[in-house]
């Protein structure tokens, strides 16, 4: 019984790419170690910006500092 843990950013992600991450992810589980898709499980774990870090910062404060960035040039 496959399980996979997907842990993205929260942040404008739809239903319907979820939706399309879980069947593809499913899809390739099958197609390539023959994994029965009913006994397949995904987990779309969806983390706030301000808990998840990145080069010693949250990744709310690293997107500001692009913003920031992009609007200087």
């Amino acid at each position: 019984m496959p399980f996979v843990s997907v842990r993205i950013t929260r942040d404008g992600v739809t239903s319907e790419q979820k939706a399309q991450v879980i069947a593809e992810i499913t899809e390739t589980l099958e197609r390539v170690l023959k994994k029965d898709p009913h006994l397949t499980h995904i987990v779309i774990e969806e983390v706030d910006t301000d808990n998840w870090g990145y080069a010693g910062i949250t990744t709310t404060q690293y997107r500001k500092q692009l913003a920031e960035a992009e609007g200087k040039s």
